[in-house]
């Protein structure tokens, strides 16, 4: 601390508390300090940059001028401490306990099974929570709102949306309790028999009701504090930065002179990410949050002098409230605004965000600034020298990139908005990567006038963002539309200027040009549309102005999420009560997870002396390491060690598929970015990331890197061995087919985005060489094993604890060993704990995703529909190391023949090896790519035949007694009946109305094999301890990462040992009670643990049967009590000796599966052409999975599952710079569902009197089968944009490749508009992004 003065004292609440912070650092977070500080770890890190919504807590502040007291949700990882002087913070521990009281929020997310794997549920009960104390009886419409910013990557939304949907008034319609039929609707006819009634998932009449009165109220202490006069400037020193916030204008502005390069900081939404993610340090921060006149709104008879601190929420509100009070014609710029601020950011961001600092941000897509400069907005500055100016907000005021014409000691002090006049219309539009909670793609503002009773324009004004390094002035479009009447001929002549004048470069950052380009055009279009229609209510004269009649309006996609129906069958009618097998029990931690009381790796305390490691990795893809230098790192404040390959004592590298894997580079050869290089041990987090940001690594560039399945493919860079496999004659049947048909596909990869990030802690016990490894993993028998060799010690001095895991996909194995043993190597040399916690960005960065592929296929079929022969060659890429990629590419090949009886069928499989961080397992493993490339081989069929794809794939199916193409007999009856019970209407008549909106609508089925090909991993052991209270202790080989395997075999040891279900506690998963375990993984978690804890306490049950005998009557704890007496053991281990699996490549033949899991699924999807925009409308899925154990589970997985697929198909873009740099390193880069993207009907049946002889009661395994189903959605995106096509007489087969973005989706449907955009050549131009 600079030694010149001491800081201030920082003095804020919460959950009640008063908290006094002497030496509060400037750089410090409210999450950090949270969870650091006061253990208050129900607050989650997910991103670091407001963009997940895991950390998200309420706010509340006193308004000293109203005397009213706002509570707003944020994100407490973007939260300065230093900002919270004066305000009092809610956490989820705040809000309620199992300990003392649950808030009905917590219980209703948790019994209505909106809670997996946990991780998210306490940000999504803050965010419901803040609502509730605003709204105690929301609309729906508020719900989604609220929950907007917050990410799940387990639930699928829909159990969560229907928790909160308990709140709101519309609730109480018997529809939100999964009634199909509506109480409105009228009485049952008495006459009908009476329906029995079917089994629900949740019953909310057992709710707690709200009780507004119980929360806590806001201290009195800070209300005295804000009355007090006389407020005084506070200024607090960190160890780098030092912050001040004034209390006056006057001294902000002498403050400003001072430090003119020092930023203001009001939300952090901007500086924060900017310091956290880009190292950008700024000595001197100023807070000007205690400045009243920032925050001051003045209504003027031309319009309104809104406060440049305004948080964009306060915005909004005040445009809302300001709409009933002025005539329509006056409020046009409110309502363009207001349409934009509804889906800018999240409301996390929303709520402290600024108006001022959105402005002088002067980003090139922002939403705001194009709506504010068409609608000639002001804004007010003033200086300390300069004094007060205004400037106009217009093309002159953004000069570059993130630059405006402001000084640098100059101070935005209020943004003027005016009313609109009569005949003054505004447009505002915006396309994004994802509906909500993403930065915009193209942006709009648009403004024109006309003079009473003419449509001759005499004012206009069209601004754009996301065209460009600035806000841009379209001056030229204007000139052609000004002076002449508001027609066709006119905008058509614009729409060619447009394209003239704004032209980006082929490989202008963000890449998308030719999207970009065409939504100016779609936009001006719509902007047209609507100015029609509202010349025409006005009696505007505007026949023969559109050659059709004027659409009535151009309608918003919809949105109105409706409740669904979860089906599935009653228990047997002869099945005790106690016993809970086949009911839709709640996930036995999902209280826990609700109250933030559930630990996690990360929210276990810190241990004496602990120290944190940060990695360094290689910056380039292909190249020598010339020099490592870590001395300057060794030098910086906390830095204790750094680690590097010649510190391992044992096995340096790991093997994989026959290849091997440094741990640390070794060789001086990196191959590829994020390559882990060396570790800095440090005695805190950030000094640990500044260590690692000072090691020097110098390099040589070598010629050549690989980063596409095509360069690989060319330069035979492949992983050994690729396989082939064939049934039939495919090369004799192609000469005897009616047509032949060759097609291709691309796939893009997917970061897993698991919520909790690769975590771990490794501790030295401190006698003989002993450690217990804290590690979030499928695998703990691995972490054992791998951090043992790395070490050169048995494995029986490592023990791996896993309690629960906050999501892993298939994503928390390969590297997360890497990890875990560098990690033990910096604690064996330093003999003290060590802590690894990959932030987001280096995770996405280090981790891998699902593998890329290209898919390429020959087909023959008959002209009836019959598909004889078919070709495949799928190229994986696999990235710069073998992980488990062989292993994959093997999978396609077992499952690509689907759902289909090919007679000939063959495919080839490589993985390609290349200069991409290497990929690895993720959910599904290789089939959800392996198929999409079948399904859209059928779809090109049904294309080339003009007949309905559905009807080409009833007419291939498996059909009667069948056998695989690696002569596995089964039967597809079930898959049959899943069909059957799928099968929809599609909508014509919708599309023959309208021109720029399609639906579309596909159905698929799946064929899934479930267990390890793998046969040895096919195990499983329990350990069953009876104590002497009748408790019972059960530890199996399973890990709990949200899928429910904890609660099911909970369910099991509650039936076997014939107990209550409350008397079986399952603490963690270890390698000291379960040893050598198989992964939690392959869909087979339930199978195989379910099995080896029904041994071990069947073996108990056996083993106390002499006492139940002798005493029938008594109780379970007397049982247990007499045995413990009559020295009989109460402990048992269950082992399960699975089925002997295997596959032969030579013979290409095998049993690699024990039994198939079949599903169907059906999408209908609403396609805005224009902007290639959708919504699905509908999504029905029927699943066979025997006879499930826990239906809220299997529920719960069918539904996170697809919409993980959905993300996959349609969202989720993973993009490499050409010198293969990730870009998309987090949230605001990289999109998965949200809210926003859930089916607005969202259906799912389970198939009744179905069984499995193979598995526990007759279950089956359903974690990765339906991930494909979300394919249903890419399909129906496909016939939104092949009816779109077929507007502008283009029929037959069309490329879209996945994800099926907006992008792809918009350019497929070749509207009139995309068409005008000229299409670049490839080759002719260095583009933004790699096409992987």
């Amino acid at each position: 601390m600079p030694a010149e003065k001491q800081g201030d004292i920082l003095c804020f609440f919460i959950n009640g508390k008063k908290v006094t912070e002497n030496n509060a650092d400037p750089e410090t977070t409210l999450l950090s300090f949270l969870r650091e500080k006061l253990r208050l770890t129900g607050t989650k890190y997910g991103c670091g940059g407001g963009g997940c919504g895991a950390c998200t807590v309420m706010l509340s502040r006193l308004q000293p001028a109203t005397r009213t007291i706002t509570h707003y949700s944020v994100n407490a990882c973007l939260l300065p401490l230093c900002q919270l002087h004066g305000a009092s913070v809610t956490t989820v521990e705040g809000v309620g306990s199992t300990k003392t009281r649950l808030h009905p929020v917590q219980e209703r997310i948790a019994k209505a099974h909106g809670s997996q794997c946990g991780f998210c549920t306490p940000g999504m009960v803050m965010s419901m929570y803040t609502l509730l104390r605003n709204r105690p009886q929301p609309t729906m419409e508020d719900i989604t709102q609220a929950l907007a910013g917050n990410l799940c990557r387990c639930t699928g939304y829909r159990p969560i949306i229907d928790g909160c949907r308990t709140f709101c008034q519309e609730a109480n319609c018997c529809q939100a309790n999964g009634g199909e039929d509506c109480c409105q609707k009228g009485e049952q006819n008495p006459d009908e028999p009476a329906h029995e009634e079917k089994p629900r998932l949740f019953d909310k009449e057992e709710f707690l009701p709200l009780d507004p009165t119980q929360e806590l109220i806001f201290p009195p202490e800070l209300i005295l504090m804000a009355e007090a006069a006389n407020p005084k400037t506070l200024t607090f020193r960190g160890e780098r930065v030092s912050w001040v916030s004034p209390s006056s204008l006057e001294e902000l502005l002498q403050l400003k002179a001072r430090n003119p390069e020092a930023p203001l900081v009001v939300g952090n939404s901007n500086i924060g990410p900017g310091m956290k993610f880009k190292g950008v340090l700024h000595p001197l921060m100023i807070s000007p949050t205690r400045v009243t006149e920032l925050f001051e709104v003045t209504r003027t008879p031309q319009g309104v002098w809104v406060g440049a601190g305004c948080s964009l929420t306060e915005v909004w509100s005040l445009l809302e409230k300001l709409l009933p009070q002025l005539a329509e014609e006056q409020t046009g710029l409110f309502r363009a605004l207001i349409r934009q601020l509804g889906t800018l950011g999240s409301l996390q961001i929303r709520n402290v965000a600024s108006l001022g600092g959105n402005i002088v941000s002067a980003y090139p897509n922002s939403d705001l600034n194009p709506v504010l400069a068409a609608g000639n907005c002001r804004v007010s500055v003033v200086s300390a020298a300069g004094g007060r100016r205004e400037l106009p907000l217009n093309q002159d005021f953004f000069v570059s990139f993130g630059k405006t014409i402001l000084k640098p000691e100059e101070i935005l002090v209020s943004v003027f908005i005016p009313f609109s006049r009569k005949g003054e219309f505004f447009g505002a539009f915006r396309q994004a990567p994802r509906k909500e909670s993403s930065f915009s793609t193209v942006t709009t503002g648009m403004r024109v006038f006309f003079s009473e009773g003419s449509r001759v324009v005499q004012d206009v004004s069209i601004y754009y963002g996301g065209m460009g390094p600035t806000t841009v002035c379209a001056t030229k479009t204007c000139a052609a539309i000004v002076s002449r009447p508001w027609d066709d001929e006119t905008l058509s002549q614009a729409y060619n200027v447009l394209l003239d004048e704004l032209v980006l470069p082929l490989s202008a950052p963000g890449g998308k040009v030719e999207f970009r380009r065409s939504l100016t055009l779609s936009f001006l279009f719509q902007f047209h549309l609507e100015v029609l229609q509202k010349l025409k209510e006005m009696g505007v004269c505007v026949q023969h102005v559109i050659t059709e009649e004027i659409p009535e309006k151009m309608q918003p996609l919809p949105r109105e999420i409706h409740p669904g129906l979860q089906e599935f069958q009653h228990v047997p009618k002869d099945q005790s009560d106690q016993d809970p097998v086949g009911r839709p029990i709640m996930h036995r931690s999902a209280l826990s997870h609700a109250t933030g009381e559930a630990v996690y790796c990360d929210d276990l305390p810190a241990t004496e002396g602990e120290l944190f490691l940060a990695l360094v990795t290689s910056s380039r893809a292909h190249a020598k390491i010339t020099g490592l230098d870590a001395s300057e790192a060794l030098r910086l404040p906390g830095v204790v060690d750094v680690i590097t390959a010649k510190d391992i004592p044992g096995q340096k590298a790991r093997k994989l598929c026959g290849y091997e894997e440094e741990l640390l580079a070794e060789t001086e050869v990196v191959s590829c970015i994020g390559q882990m290089l060396c570790a800095v041990v440090a005695d805190s987090r950030s000094h640990a990331k500044r260590g690692a940001a000072a090691v020097k690594v110098a390099y040589e560039d070598l010629p050549d890197p690989v980063f596409t399945a095509e360069e690989a493919v060319e330069k035979s860079s492949f992983f050994e061995p690729r396989r082939t496999i064939e049934r039939g004659n495919v090369t004799e049947a192609f000469e005897s087919v009616d047509q032949v048909h060759e097609g291709e596909l691309r796939i893009g990869g997917q970061e897993h985005f698991y919520m909790e990030t690769q975590s771990m802690l490794v501790v030295p016990v401190g006698e003989e060489t002993e450690f217990n490894a804290y590690v979030s993993t499928q695998f703990p028998t691995l972490m054992q094993e791998a951090i043992a060799e790395t070490l050169s010690i048995p494995s029986n001095r490592v023990t791996c604890h896993v309690r629960r895991i906050g999501g892993a996909f298939g994503g928390k194995v390969v590297k997360t060993a890497a990890l875990a043993c560098i990690t033990g190597v910096a604690a064996w040399k330093t003999n003290r704990a060590v802590r690894c916690v990959l932030e987001r960005g280096e995770d996405m960065l280090i981790t891998g995703a699902r593998h890329p592929v290209l898919g390429k296929y020959k087909v023959g079929f008959m002209n009836d529909g019959r598909i004889v022969a078919a070709d495949f060659h799928y190229y994986a890429n696999a990235g710069n190391m073998a992980d488990e990629s062989v292993l994959v590419v093997e999978k396609f090949l077992l499952h690509f023949d689907n759902a289909y009886n090919i007679p000939n069928l063959r495919g080839h499989a490589a993985a390609c090896r290349t200069n991409l961080p290497s990929n690895t397992a993720f959910r599904g493993f290789g089939v959800p790519q392996s198929l999409l490339v079948v399904e859209n081989m059928v779809e090109d069929v049904a294309a080339l035949l003009r007949r309905p794809a559905h009807q080409i794939r009833e007419i291939n199916m498996y059909k009667g007694p069948s056998v695989t193409q690696y002569k596995l007999e089964f039967s597809p009856e079930n898959l049959q009946r899943c069909w059957e019970e799928c099968k929809l209407k599609a909508d014509d008549q919708f599309n023959r109305e309208n021109r720029w909106r399609k639906r579309g609508m596909s159905i698929v089925p799946i064929k899934y094999g479930i267990a390890f090909s793998d046969g040895f991993l096919n195990q499983a052991a329990a350990l069953v301890h009876i104590y002497k209270d009748g408790s019972v202790l059960v530890s199996h080989g399973g890990t709990e990462m949200g899928q429910g395997l904890h609660t099911k075999m909970q369910q099991v040891a509650s039936r076997e040992l014939h107990v209550p279900a409350s008397k079986v506690y399952i603490s963690e998963t270890s390698t000291n009670t379960v040893p050598n375990a198989s992964p939690s993984a392959a869909s087979c978690g339930t199978d195989a643990n379910g099995m080896a804890v029904q041994n071990a306490c069947q073996i108990l049950y056996q083993r106390l049967e002499p006492i139940r005998l002798r005493n029938p009557k008594g109780s379970w704890e007397s049982w247990v009590q007499t045995a413990f007496y009559e020295k009989m053991s109460l402990s048992a281990t269950g082992f399960y000796k699975g089925p002997d699996l295997y596959m032969d490549w030579d013979k290409k033949e095998g049993r690699p599966y024990a039994y198939f899991t079949f599903g169907v699924c059906c999408c209908e999807v609403e396609l805005d052409c224009l902007t290639g925009d959708y919504r699905t409308l509908r999504t029905d899925i029927v699943v066979d999975i025997g006879r499930s154990v826990n239906p809220s589970m299997d529920i719960g997985q069918i539904e996170g599952a697809f919409m993980q697929g959905l993300g996959l198909y349609t969202l989720e873009e993973l993009k490499f710079s050409p010198s293969g740099l990730l870009y998309t390193r987090g949230p605001s880069q990289y999109k998965i569902p949200a809210v926003c993207d859930v089916p607005l009907r969202f259906n799912v049946y389970l198939l009744p009197d179905s069984s499995n002889p193979h598995a526990i009661y007759s279950s089956k395994g359903i974690g990765e089968p339906a991930v494909f189903l979300g394919s249903a959605a890419f399909f129906a995106i496909k016939d939104a944009a092949a009816a779109a096509r077929s507007e502008s007489g283009l029929v037959g087969p069309f490329s879209l490749n996945s994800p099926a973005t907006a992008e792809r989706a918009c350019l497929a449907c070749a509207s009139p508009f995309t068409q005008k955009v000229p299409a670049s050549k490839p080759g002719s131009f260095k583009p933004w992004a790699l096409n992987i």
